[in-house]
């Protein structure tokens, strides 16, 4: 079976624990991630003008890193492909001609209004918001999520958090379906 490749626009890496998330399931082989340097540049845009506490170096570090840790994710030369694409926001072309030159499967955005299904059909493509997209992952592999659950939580030491709070703070961001089917496992996290 072939592994699922997920394009992850720009608001699914910024916050940074839904892109942890995410990146914690990819750790776990349960899909490809795809980004874009466009990509990049928008969430490091949109963190740097929440956040004026954050210096774009530091945000150009955890880049780095993620295009270092998932040097095939990195999807270059669509520019191209960007002639002919129509989407309601215009600013969303690069990531549909991303998606495109990537062979993703799937985009995994909150904006699923500006990724309409009978614009991303034509190209084999389907939009999913991010709580969907991990349910579905959980619903083929149970244990991989919970693993990567476990990573997460465990990873998280300023403050820790207690598995409810974890829970909890996974809800913030929007993943209620996710939560509810992972609570029933939280005592072995």
């Amino acid at each position: 079976m072939a592994l699922l490749t997920a394009l992850l626009d720009a608001n699914i890496l910024y916050p940074a624990g839904l892109r942890d998330v995410l990146l914690r399931l990819a750790d776990q082989y349960l899909y490809a991630p795809l980004w874009s340097a466009d990509i990049h540049a928008e969430w490091i845009r949109s963190v740097l003008a929440d956040r004026p506490d954050l210096t774009e170096g530091m945000l150009e570090r955890t880049r780095m890193v993620m295009d270092r840790h998932f040097p095939e994710a990195v999807v270059t030369d669509y520019t191209s492909r960007a002639a002919g694409l129509d989407l309601p926001d215009p600013d969303d072309i690069h990531v549909l001609a991303a998606a495109i030159e990537g062979r993703a499967d799937v985009i995994v955005t909150r904006n699923l209004r500006d990724f309409p299904a009978d614009r991303l059909a034509p190209h084999g493509l389907t939009a999913q918001h991010p709580d969907a997209f991990i349910a579905g992952l959980f619903d083929a592999d149970p244990e991989a999520v919970l693993s990567a659950v476990r990573s997460h939580r465990a990873a998280l030491r300023n403050p820790p958090r207690t598995a409810n709070e974890y829970l909890a703070a996974l809800e913030r961001l929007g993943l209620v379906q996710t939560v509810s089917l992972v609570r029933p496992h939280q005592d072995s996290f």
